[in-house]
């Protein structure tokens, strides 16, 4: 349960707060940046001003605005509370009053839910995060005393994948394994546990020295081309026309074909507006194009979903290595039949189904092929698009009575690429003889012109196996009809 409440920017006399003065603020690359604070009933109002003090702090070696570092609050017990967002204030001094105008909740101690918040809500560019094409970090810093009433490491994974960069910061009895669940890696840069609240002050020259480090500068990173800095951390960047090793340090240039090796997750649409007949057609033209793919331990992996009400993973991308095992698990899954949250299902995909946990492989091609026939009852923009800026090609894929701007907003772009639909397949020998993705437009280089050809090959794969679909559903459609004359006229 979220809870929002307006808070006045008024200034309050009761409480002294002992600032450290900083002539000039690190000028580390902008950040956005989001508290998120445990304001249980364990923590004494003595102790919740002292974290009041240790934020405001912080504050002052961060240049904050529009353009710089972004900052937004949220405190959680119970319910999680968004004090401000990262759109919110554009001054330090406005950030500062609203943590003086805070109010301890003193209630439970919902980490978990927190952490989704965070992730879901807080980081969204509605709510002032910038693209992530923008590659601006997202830092998220939490501070806790206690055990959480709730599960936390499912969903600080899923928030680590998604991008965030998660400080833990532990006050007093906290379990050292929970604040590991919850913070990045490596967790000496970001999991710190500290006696009491009295304490929490020296973490401030620690932060100081990672937010406001160059840490490309200040360790040994043996990136052998580009370093690319953020706080506590760093990753390693190739050059144009080369590929980053498995090792994440070293660099390759154009590589070998690897003849159309993916990792490929199938969202099925498995609503009742299909029928149990033409969910049957679905899985044959699913099994059709496993069948055309080069499924091994080393070459294309395969994972499906199928969603309705509810989202339903049939088999994770590292459960099965062989075609025949993927054409019998397919075989094997149950019409769902009810009704259709594609947005749901996008959420899944994105979250889960390309984790490393289900299998998802460094450095090879992610891509999802997403069927429906019908209008989502949930937004699909959002998770689509996250999905899309975090490297995965979307085929959207719709038939009957599925919604073109949907379609749209699920498939990748361009659209004459990513987008089929059932009542156009008459055009789709022409538009697979223009395929070329935009990087072998921009880029003509022999490690593109691979990765081109491979999808090229996979596209027109697909658009074969999309043609005989829509012809066998549009025949069982005139077969049902005509039994349904037949039986009228009984």
């Amino acid at each position: 349960m979220y809870r929002r409440r307006p808070r006045p920017i008024t200034a309050r006399s009761s409480t002294t707060f002992p600032i450290k003065a900083v002539e000039n603020p690190c000028k580390a690359i902008p950040l956005d940046f989001v508290f998120v604070i445990d304001s249980s009933r364990s923590i004494r109002p003595n102790d919740y001003e002292k974290v009041k003090t240790f934020i405001i702090n912080l504050l002052q070696f961060l240049e904050i605005g529009h353009n710089a570092t972004r900052v937004g609050l949220l405190q959680y017990g119970s319910v999680v509370q968004p004090e401000f967002s990262l759109s919110t204030y554009t001054t330090k001094s406005e950030v500062e009053q609203a943590v003086r105008n805070m109010e301890h909740l003193a209630t439970g101690t919902m980490t978990g839910l927190a952490i989704q918040y965070t992730m879901e809500t807080a980081f969204t560019e509605e709510h002032g995060a910038r693209p992530m094409n923008l590659h601006i970090p997202r830092i998220a810093m939490i501070v806790t005393d206690g055990r959480p009433q709730d599960t936390v490491e499912e969903i600080a994974a899923q928030a680590r994948q998604a991008g965030m960069q998660i400080f833990a910061i532990g006050v007093g009895r906290v379990d050292m394994n929970t604040l590991r669940a919850i913070g990045s890696e490596p967790h000496s840069e970001h999991v710190h546990l500290v006696a009491n609240f009295s304490q929490i002050e020296t973490l401030i020259s620690v932060f100081q020295s990672k937010l406001c480090s160059d840490m490309c500068e200040v360790v040994d990173h043996q990136c052998q081309h580009i370093c690319v800095s953020s706080p506590a951390s760093y990753r390693c960047k190739c050059r144009e026309g080369y590929i980053l090793n498995p090792d994440g340090k070293t660099c390759t240039a154009e590589p070998e074909c690897s003849e159309g090796v993916m990792d490929l997750v199938f969202v099925i649409d498995g609503s009742k507006s299909l029928g149990p007949n033409n969910f049957e057609l679905v899985k044959q033209f699913v099994n059709s194009i496993v069948d055309s793919l080069d499924i091994s331990k080393t070459g294309t992996h395969v994972g499906l979903l199928q969603y309705s009400t509810k989202v339903r993973t049939e088999f994770t991308l590292g459960q099965y290595s062989t075609a025949q095992h993927i054409k019998s698990a397919v075989n094997r899954m149950q019409y769902m039949g009810r009704g259709s949250m594609t947005g749901s299902a996008l959420r899944h995909m994105f979250e889960s189904s390309f984790s490393t946990k289900e299998g998802a492989r460094f450095n090879i091609p992610r891509v999802s092929i997403v069927f429906t026939d019908g209008r989502s009852q949930d937004d699909v923009s959002e998770w689509a698009t996250k999905a899309k800026n975090s490297g995965i090609t979307i085929y959207a894929l719709g038939v009957g009575k599925a919604i073109e701007q949907e379609l749209r907003e699920t498939a990748s772009e361009p659209d004459e690429k990513h987008l089929y639909y059932a009542e156009d397949f008459e055009k789709m020998a022409e538009i697979t003889k223009k395929l070329k993705s935009r990087i072998c437009a921009d880029k003509p280089s022999d490690e593109n012109m691979c990765q081109c050809e491979n999808m090229i090959m996979f596209q027109n794969q697909v658009t074969e196996k999309l043609k005989s679909l829509v012809q066998n559903i549009a025949a069982m459609s005139k077969r049902l009809e005509t039994l349904e004359n037949q039986l009228v006229h009984k």
